[in-house]
């Protein structure tokens, strides 16, 4: 009887792992934004600093997000295949050498799509689940990463 607890948590455990680890991430830009699409390296080099303007050299504002289901963690990995402490890292001494400033962090989902929507040079990323017909007013998505 203990095994098949155990066994019945342990399946429970990885489904959910694997359903969070499932979720594709949505990259949005502003609706009248003119960049309909990145490649994954334009991408990085946004979200890593490299770059600092969109490819029609209009400013590139990245936004990062904290949420309970660890979006930036998941964003970054799927991006540069690097867990959050190594990103972290980079920014620190990216930062120290005056070279460029990290994404602007954002408290939520719903803040990063505000913030996309009324901000013409902003880029983000959500769930794709998380975008509805209300919310996506205002945006548009140019990419998507899955796992």
């Amino acid at each position: 009887m203990k095994k098949l607890i155990f066994l019945f948590i342990l399946l429970s455990i990885c489904s959910f792992a694997n359903s969070a680890f499932a979720k594709s991430i949505a990259v949005i830009v502003h609706a009248e934004n003119p960049t309909e699409t990145l490649t994954k390296k334009q991408l990085i080099d946004l979200y890593m600093g490299r770059y600092v303007a969109f490819s029609d050299k209009q400013d590139a504002q990245p936004l990062d997000t904290f949420t309970p289901e660890n979006l930036r963690t998941l964003f970054y990995k799927r991006l540069v295949n690097m867990p959050l402490s190594r990103v972290n890292a980079y920014w620190s001494r990216v930062r120290f050498t005056g070279r460029a400033t990290p994404p602007e962090i954002q408290q939520s989902e719903q803040a990063v799509l505000e913030s996309v929507a009324n901000n013409p040079s902003a880029i983000g990323y959500v769930f794709s689940e998380s975008l509805t017909q209300q919310n996506k007013q205002g945006i548009k998505i140019i990419m998507e990463l899955y796992e």
